[in-house]
């Protein structure tokens, strides 16, 4: 593993009771923070001199049923900088008993469509969010189809044209 990246030292210096973790790899930076710090964490790397990451790539979650107790989830965030062409990627865990986190969309309003699709996916409610309601799926749909124990093999309420 190799030295840690400037983005993660920056981070470390300005944050260093939100880090949980973190780790850098041929150039690839990922820091895991508390997900009560993440609109704070985002601010600051999208705004401070030096680092600014200016473009939200990309934001899912992974479930990690029956791989580890909790937290089941992390929302992931893929952020990059035009002006300096480097990319961070930001991991918050969160708790099933506690689903949810606060919405970057006051950052980047590109957000909107990620967060309402891991929360039409996964479950996860992203406080602060605008218009939390399901975009892929229709809103009778029961259930989040990409959770590890969502039932493969379940029946979906049939909806049929409004007459």
């Amino acid at each position: 593993m190799s030295e840690d990246g400037v983005t993660i030292k920056r981070l470390r210096d300005k944050f260093p009771d939100s880090i949980i973790e973190s780790h850098s790899f041929r150039g690839d930076d990922t820091v895991i923070i508390k997900k009560e710090d993440i609109v704070e964490v985002c601010r600051f790397l999208r705004d401070e001199k030096g680092l600014a990451y200016n473009f939200m790539m990309d934001l899912t979650v992974v479930d990690y049923l029956n791989i580890r107790e909790e937290p089941r989830f992390e929302v992931v965030y893929h952020l990059y900088s035009l002006e300096h062409n480097h990319r961070v990627r930001i991991k918050a865990p969160v708790s099933e008993s506690d689903c949810s986190i606060d919405s970057i969309i006051s950052l980047w309003i590109g957000a909107n469509w990620f967060e309402r699709e891991a929360y039409d996916m996964y479950g996860i409610i992203f406080k602060g969010h605008p218009d939390i309601r399901r975009i892929l799926l229709y809103k009778e749909f029961k259930g989040h189809p990409l959770r590890k124990d969502y039932p493969v093999q379940g029946r979906q309420p049939l909806i049929g044209p409004k007459n």
